[in-house]
């Protein structure tokens, strides 16, 4: 291993161990439903921002909306400003509904209208597959800077 890989594998480690100590640091804050999702409504307008920002500018995002513009030209970059829009139509036609049900989860929304089982069922199923394979694009990326 060079010097500079080196270095790179030691910051990585030091980010996971940081983001590790973080998460034990908030479990012992978070008492109720509400303080887990929602940070008990003390997070603000720019916080919120910031964090929105940085699920756009991961590594998977990155690689996928890079190689989308690679394959596709022109129209690979407009199918990515249409991912950044998309956010709003998302927020106004999800994420605002949601929130005025009370729940936390589109899980919370169905399981009041239908079977619980099968609904948390499906939606923990979905849940995984659909984060195995955006961890796979970040584990790309951090290979990328490792090797």
């Amino acid at each position: 291993m060079t010097d500079s890989n080196g270095l790179a594998f030691a910051l990585f480690l030091a980010i996971v161990a940081m983001t590790l100590a973080i998460t034990y640091w908030a479990a012992k804050r978070t008492r109720t439903t509400s303080e887990f999702y929602t940070a008990g409504a003390s997070i603000s307008g720019r916080q919120n921002g910031i964090a929105i920002a940085g699920d756009y500018l991961s590594a998977g995002s990155f690689l996928g909306l890079l190689g989308l513009i690679s394959l596709g030209g022109f129209d690979g970059f407009l199918n990515a400003i249409g991912a950044f829009v998309g956010l709003v139509f998302l927020l106004l036609l999800v994420a605002e509904p949601l929130r005025n049900t009370g729940k936390y989860t589109m899980a919370d929304v169905l399981v009041s209208r239908l079977n619980e089982k099968p609904v948390r069922s499906l939606s923990a199923i979905s849940t995984i597959v659909i984060s195995t394979f955006y961890m796979i694009a970040q584990l790309v990326g951090a290979g990328g800077l490792i090797i």
